[in-house]
């Protein structure tokens, strides 16, 4: 979504509470004896009637975002655009102020997805909904909340990596089906109704002079089926979100909002999304380029044409933010660039969703007491520390030099410019929180005697004087940097992912005091290899973007109150991987020069994907487990609809603290074999598990699940095809066991993926 600056200035405007949800009044209000306001009768039924209440002139007029309602039918302006990536958002959507002046804001995605803890990421999801259901029913926002971005981090320059969860797609996939059962919750009506977005292999702001309004984005079927879309059937075929946003760019020369193939062919008939028939929303401002806007596709030659395009191939509302001119779904329709089958079908969609979340039900139904006292709650904001601690990764902790204790008369050096800017620690798409905590104010509520010195942001030269003299009378030095947070945000993407130059010599002349020295690193990518080389620098942590409560975190992982057992989303790349990988390359296997991406390709790491230490020692154990399966007998024995979600035997799985403090453990097990029409990636995820407060010297055991789509590889048309051959599961990163085992007979196919003609 577009979300620049003017956008942001329109978001922030003080509005009257009237302009957010107001209730049809179903009991002596125009539809009372519509089939609508008939709560046991099925929601299509209950759609249909509806739409066949209302003008052609009403449903065109209601297919954008700020939709005007429908007066005649008791219906107020709805606006379909609120957001909730990490917790109740600024945007246009929301209204602010009174006794809704704050919401919870939890850790961005990137480090929620650190914790690899699927309930954690489902318990996120209830607590954001729960205060934004209760924000909608005092009339300040509305039931549609466009969250989570599940596009995987496929290049570390990319701006808004940082909402995704990670560079994997089975942990995308995962991360979005916990997350939308929590938003939209698991019984008949909906608590809100969440958006998958940004449909399909969008990862890219500007590189050059290509932008994400004009980028035609090349991906094979084998990478679209392996890598780009597994997050989406997480979140729609198993997850059933209500909706889902289709991206800028173009797949294969056609762009994502006019693509019949994406929208139809594969999100509706493939997945079964037709079973809720869950609506498709544009990206803002996307049908617009994908007309003939300047900087746009030009994909059609008239604004008119670009819209008949996008609802003839599948969406069902049009997001309009601020570029180029308002959408006319009117005056396409009377260019008959759609027919009337198609609106019929988009109000349908639409407001089934409404529909399923009690829109239409009274007073008395699921959800409508939530109000102001269920935002901010004291478990809401133990949640956001609890998330913020499973997220932290410790990089590096040269002789155990962590957790580290500072008390009087003792002093701690905090330098940095992240060190006390606790806004900054939030990300994108956030709203206001009802306290920033940074680490210089967790420090002080710990007790401690603070020097604390800001510090550079950019690659600019720095002056160092001030930091070094509060050093030197420090017993621990914490330098808090990394990526200049102005440049890692939406419509903007880096051209370096290296350690800024001004930071760098921040830190060298901080080491050069002599004294031991801690590197937190927020944001995302940079390139620790100048650290790693520096003695003095003896520990590394990574926090991503650790929200409201990071400060507390940080300083409750340095001290040792909390014991870090995160693992690292994504791989960190040497600086020198943007100069071998063009960022518009969206080919994952490497060739010729041509490096590759992610861990399951990429094999130079500065710190490979799965990295982090812990404060103790663990060994890991594979129980019992058959020597060979039955390929046939796997499939024959499958009570699922789809094959890829069979259960396999679960993975038994002892986990043992052979040290001395209290830590969780994060069991990643990643599947090797080579079989099948070319060697299969190394260590490609397969499931995982977190082993909650492994006490020292005790050990747990668990069953990991996972399934026979875990095991199955992509061929070259898109299909999954679970092969014969031996299989080698390793635990661990690095491998800290592994066990093989093979499956014979004849291979399966275990989804047939449709072709594109």
């Amino acid at each position: 979504m577009a979300h620049i600056v003017a956008c942001l200035a329109v978001a922030l405007l003080a509005t009257p509470a009237s302009a957010g949800l107001v209730y049809p009044d179903c009991a002596n209000g125009p539809l009372k004896t519509n089939l609508v306001c008939n709560s046991s009768a099925p929601a299509a039924s209950r759609a249909t009637a509806l739409m066949a209440a209302m003008s052609n002139s009403d449903k065109l007029a209601n297919l954008v975002n700020n939709s005007p309602g429908f007066s005649k039918l008791g219906l107020s302006a709805y606006q379909w655009w609120n957001e909730a990536l990490h917790g109740v958002a600024h945007n246009r959507g929301i209204t602010w102020g009174g006794n809704f002046n704050a919401a919870t804001q939890f850790p961005q995605a990137i480090t929620s997805g650190a914790a690899f803890d699927d309930d954690l990421i489902e318990q996120i999801g209830v607590a954001i909904s729960i205060e934004a259901r209760a924000f909608a029913n005092n009339g300040r926002a509305h039931l549609d909340f466009w969250t989570p971005d599940v596009n995987p981090f496929r290049d570390p320059r990319w701006g808004r990596g940082h909402e995704t969860p990670g560079e994997d797609a089975l942990r995308n996939s995962r991360f979005a089906e916990a997350f939308i059962r929590g938003m939209q919750g698991t019984s008949s009506t909906l608590r809100v109704v969440a958006t998958c977005k940004h449909f399909a292999a969008y990862d890219l702001e500007a590189s050059g002079s290509t932008t994400r309004f004009n980028f035609d984005a090349k991906v094979s079927t084998q990478d679209l089926a392996e890598y780009y879309l597994p997050p989406f059937q997480g979140c729609a075929r198993d997850g059933k979100a209500g909706s889902v946003m289709c991206s800028y760019n173009a797949v294969n020369g056609v762009p994502a909002c006019a693509n019949s193939y994406l929208m139809d062919t594969i999100l509706r008939k493939h997945w079964n999304w037709t079973d809720q028939n869950q609506y498709v929303v544009s990206d803002c401002d996307a049908v617009y380029y994908l007309g003939n806007a300047n900087g746009g596709h030009r994909y059609k030659s008239s604004y008119a044409q670009a819209i008949g395009a996008a609802f003839q191939a599948g969406i069902d509302n049009i997001c309009w933010a601020t570029g180029g001119t308002a959408p006319d779904p009117s005056g396409a329709f009377n260019q008959k660039q759609f027919s009337q089958a198609t609106l019929d079908q988009m109000m349908v969609r639409q407001y089934q969703g409404l529909i399923r979340a009690g829109y239409f039900d009274g007073p008395n139904t699921a959800y409508r007491n939530l109000g102001a006292s269920d935002v901010n709650t004291p478990s809401a904001q133990a949640l956001a520390v609890k998330a913020a601690l499973e997220g932290i990764v410790l990089l590096k902790n040269d002789n155990d030099f962590l957790p580290v204790s500072i008390s009087a008369p003792d002093s701690v050096a905090m330098i940095g410019f992240w060190a006390n800017k606790a806004d900054e620690m939030l990300g994108g798409y956030s709203g206001s929180p009802p306290f920033n905590h940074d680490p210089v104010w967790a420090a002080k509520q710990m007790g401690m005697t603070v020097n604390y010195v800001t510090g550079p942001l950019s690659q600019g030269s720095a002056d160092t004087s001030a930091a070094v003299a509060a050093a030197q009378k420090s017993k621990v030095i914490i330098y808090f940097g990394g990526i200049d947070n102005t440049v890692e945000k939406e419509s903007t993407d880096r051209t370096s992912i290296a350690w800024p130059a001004g930071q760098l010599s921040m830190i060298k002349a901080l080491v050069n005091t002599g004294k031991p020295v801690v590197v937190v690193k927020m944001g995302t990518h940079v390139d620790d290899t100048p650290l790693l080389s520096l003695p003095n620098v003896k520990a590394l942590l990574w926090t991503g973007y650790p929200g409201q409560d990071g400060g507390t975190a940080v300083m409750q992982i340095i001290t040792g109150i909390a014991a870090p057992a995160g693992r690292l989303p994504m791989t960190m790349y040497p600086a020198d991987y943007v100069n071998k990988a063009p960022q518009t390359n969206m080919a994952l296997r490497p060739s010729g020069s041509y490096p590759g991406r992610t861990y399951r390709w990429y094999q130079d790491a500065v710190f490979p994907f799965g990295h982090g230490l812990h404060y103790t020692n663990f060994s890991v154990a594979v129980g019992k487990f058959p020597a060979t399966f039955s390929i046939q007998a796997l499939v024959d024995s499958c009570a699922e609809t789809y094959l890829d979600r069979c259960p396999f035997r679960p993975l038994q799985v002892s986990v043992t603290n052979t040290g001395s403090r209290v830590s969780d453990y994060v069991a990643l097990a990643f599947v090797n074999g080579n079989f099948g029409p070319s060697p299969y990636p190394i260590k490609t995820l397969a499931t995982y598990k977190r082993f909650f407060g492994v006490a020292g010297g005790q050990g747990r055991n668990a069953s990991l699940s996972w399934t026979l789509g875990s095991l199955a590889r992509v061929d070259a048309s898109g299909n999954r095809v679970l092969y014969p051959g031996t299989y080698t599961v390793l635990l661990g990163q690095p491998t800290a066991a592994n066990y093989a085992f093979e499956l014979t007979g004849t291979e399966a196919v275990l989804d047939k993926w449709p072709q594109s003609s």
